[in-house]
């Protein structure tokens, strides 16, 4: 009877172990590996920073639905596409991939609706800085990709893959893994680099556009984007390369970009009549803050959104990383009763390199990473 009981108990065993390890097939490699990454975890006085940190990998791994990483390591030719003049429209820039990247293989291209963002930069309690932000659109295929080029600083960035389309008749799940990755790299709509300079692309609802014509190399905004991460330190250094080229603006939308590094300044840059006009700012929603005509375009419900955070932000000097995440909570689009989700909300910590991510909305789940670091 009692090895009958030994046996079930085994049984019984086997049972729970093998139902712990469902799910763990599609799980990025970590470095405490079997803890669920909850916010449970803050009550019980575990700091952030301690928690699981997710290590991407080659591999394309997906985290839940609609959500994955992957990282690439290597020259994807960033330089090179500068020096040949870079290239003024989406189109442009897929082109130059499939001449000097995919083997004159393609059939991909960039394409994209209007999509809402809130970003807000404020100090720490430790006087470290921390930047937030959300993405607001429909439900859509997330990728983190996590960035070390040969030439230029290491990154994390945030990609919607949806903006990444195959031709007529394809799948982009026909194309091989790299190609897509690589696609992704010269897509980004948020990230930090190992510096800690934050970038996000916030759209302005307003008819004209971004088309810059001199005789300076061409960028689109997710060049802009990729161009910052890679080869920015600070603000400054962001804002000297944006002058350095004429920007034309992705999938043809009027956007601004958000801006923060890990000494405190915090920027929105605005292209009013193609002139760049940057404005101080810890808070950037989607509308003009540039003075002017054009100040306040934008939706309403970006204004509501802007107010919110600015008296979290009148009413707290400092913020922990859970603050943050509580304030894009705060801003979130189930707050304002909309089709449209948060797709993905992001707390940079710009001094020790760690990023938490929320998907969909799911404040109580957490992805843990680190920015990755070239020595």
């Amino acid at each position: 009877m009692k090895k009958q009981i030994s046996h079930l108990i085994m049984l019984l065993f086997v049972v729970i172990m093998l139902a712990v390890g469902c799910g763990k097939t599609e799980s990025a490699q970590t470095e405490k590996e079997g803890k669920d990454l909850q916010s449970e975890q803050e009550n019980a006085g575990e700091k952030m920073e301690d928690m699981d940190i997710i290590t991407p990998t080659s591999e394309i791994v997906s985290l839940e639905d609609g959500f994955s990483v992957v990282k690439y390591s290597g020259d994807y030719k960033l330089t090179e596409f500068l020096e040949r003049g870079g290239a003024s429209s989406d189109s442009e820039v897929m082109g130059f991939l499939t001449e000097h990247l995919f083997s004159g293989v393609s059939g991909l291209g960039y394409s994209g609706d209007v999509f809402g963002c809130s970003t807000l930069s404020v100090k720490s309690p430790e006087g470290n800085y921390l930047f937030g932000r959300n993405f607001d659109w429909n439900e859509c295929e997330a990728w983190i990709v996590s960035s070390e080029p040969e030439e230029g600083y290491a990154s994390l960035s945030t990609v919607n893959m949806d903006f990444i389309n195959a031709g007529a008749g394809m799948d982009l799940e026909q194309f091989p893994d790299q190609m897509k990755t690589i696609a992704a790299l010269y897509a980004p709509l948020d990230g930090m680099n190992e510096k800690g300079l934050c970038v996000s692309v916030n759209m302005i609802q307003d008819s004209a556009t971004i088309e810059q014509d001199t005789d300076k190399p061409d960028i689109t905004t997710t060049t802009a984007v990729r161009l910052l991460l890679d080869q920015a330190a600070d603000v400054e250094e962001a804002l000297n390369l944006l002058k350095q080229c004429d920007l034309h603006a992705s999938m043809g939308m009027m956007v601004h970009l958000a801006l923060a590094d890990a000494g405190g300044r915090s920027v929105v840059v605005e292209y009013i009549g193609n002139e760049m006009v940057v404005t101080d700012t810890p808070v950037v929603t989607n509308f003009y803050l540039a003075p002017g005509e054009k100040n306040g375009i934008g939706t309403k419900q970006s204004h509501a959104r802007y107010e919110i955070l600015t008296e979290r932000l009148e009413k707290n000097e400092t913020m922990a990383m859970q603050d943050v995440r509580d304030a894009l909570d705060s801003v979130s689009k189930d707050n304002f009763g909309e089709y449209e989700s948060t797709e993905w909300s992001i707390v940079f910590n710009q001094d020790s390199g760690v990023v938490q991510y929320y998907h969909r909305e799911n404040y109580g789940k957490v992805y843990s990473f680190q920015v990755p670091t070239k020595g």
